[in-house]
């Protein structure tokens, strides 16, 4: 099959900008390869469903500038498509002292950001979340929540109305190139098109490498493992209640989110995962697990932050560990109030020094562009991003 672009990857990142292609060129051709039996099966279908503000990221930066477009974006084609969406507020919460100092530096991004957030005391915080404990907090009116996998399934929708293909089961196992275009070999037939983007997520590192790039860095998986509260414990969280995060990592700690459907998360934790699409403690993928303590990066990486790694580890396999960081912020909860829920996989860019990549790393070279790095808040970012990319394809269209 022939088209002018292919993207690699059927999840919120790469049906997006398949969409904004279609936008910015009409009539021609883009065919979405993905390898599972249907859109947003991996991080956006396990996604928490936030809308993001972007308070937290550094002013300049690829997260910061795309989350404050997307997310106006966003928020406009879920109106315009009738998709379910809450602009709810999230606080976010310093429960000690020792949390002033990051609070404050988030307050400053957050402003600095165009961001519209306050800072709050104790009785305004008991005000708009009775059951949070803290000593100060940040409201940020602005935030919001939303059903990504509704949004991935009406981007497809739109993709294929504007004579666009979706292809299931194309796992992409080699990409050729050749003077008139690039293409890529599935299980579904050879795709060869003008340009293609990978947007392959937990697997965009492999893709960049097949397209015959190095995008520099490793994709390690990480678990996010939660509970939701029962029904009757709903009370205890009325929007999103989030802890002030450690500068250190990219990971926000353990919170609280209502969901678009009325039910209420709790966490993640963040531990490491046997395969990349391991979502369960036990599930191992050899490969992918000789693959990440082979690389360098990752061995770097753990000697940096074994501590907390454990710590993460044993709230994984101790309710009662677990129980005891979420009362950090709500000390009402208790286990009892607890149901298992679906973890999610993280696919954390490490580079070979042991960094972990925090930002969007895009990489491009002839007739591909690489996504190799699409961390949170991608899902709120997307159509943004997705408008960057077709920004970039725009000089090889035109």
């Amino acid at each position: 099959m022939e088209c002018d672009l292919a993207v690699v990857g059927g999840g919120i990142v790469g049906l997006a900008t398949a969409y904004r292609f279609t936008q910015r060129f009409p009539g021609k051709r883009v065919v979405v390869l993905e390898k599972e039996p249907r859109v947003a099966e991996h991080q956006t279908g396990h996604n928490s469903g936030v809308l993001h503000s972007g308070i937290y990221y550094k002013p300049g930066s690829l997260k910061a500038v795309n989350c404050r477009a997307g997310k106006l974006a966003m928020e406009r084609f879920c109106a315009e498509e009738g998709i379910a969406h809450d602009i709810c507020g999230k606080v976010i919460v310093a429960v000690d002292d020792g949390d002033l100092p990051a609070l404050q530096r988030i307050y400053d991004r957050g402003v600095a950001n165009g961001v519209r957030c306050e800072l709050i005391d104790k009785a305004r915080l008991a005000d708009l979340e009775p059951h949070a404990r803290g000593v100060k907090a940040i409201h940020v009116p602005e935030a919001g929540i939303v059903n990504y996998r509704q949004v991935c399934e009406r981007l497809s929708e739109k993709v294929q109305l504007a004579g666009g293909e979706v292809v299931f089961g194309a796992l992409v196992t080699a990409v050729h190139h050749a003077p008139g275009g690039v293409t890529a070999v599935t299980p579904r037939g050879a795709f060869t098109a003008k340009q293609l983007v990978n947007c392959g997520g937990l697997h965009s590192d492999r893709v960049a490498r097949l397209t015959g790039q190095n995008p520099g860095a490793k994709i390690i998986p990480f678990r996010g493992e939660y509970f939701a509260l029962k029904p009757a414990a709903h009370k205890l969280c009325r929007n999103l209640i989030y802890p002030t995060p450690d500068p250190r990592f990219p990971f926000l700690g353990v919170h609280f989110t209502r969901m678009i459907d009325g039910s209420v998360e709790c966490g993640p934790n963040a531990v490491l995962a046997f395969g990349r699409e391991g979502y369960k403690f036990f599930a191992l993928n050899p490969r992918d697990l000789l693959e990440t303590l082979a690389y360098p990066g990752f061995l770097r990486m753990a000697l940096q932050h074994w501590k907390m790694g454990l710590g993460e580890m044993w709230r994984s396999l101790n309710k009662a560990a677990f129980v005891r960081a979420l009362q950090r912020l709500v000390p009402d909860v208790t286990a009892d109030d607890l149901l298992p829920a679906p973890a999610g996989i993280r696919a954390q860019a490490v580079a070979n020094d042991g960094s972990l990549v925090d930002d969007f790393l895009i990489q491009e070279a002839d007739r591909v562009v690489n996504v190799c790095n699409a961390p949170s808040p991608a899902a709120t970012a997307a159509l943004q991003v997705g408008a960057t990319i077709v920004d970039r394809l725009a000089v090889r269209f035109e």
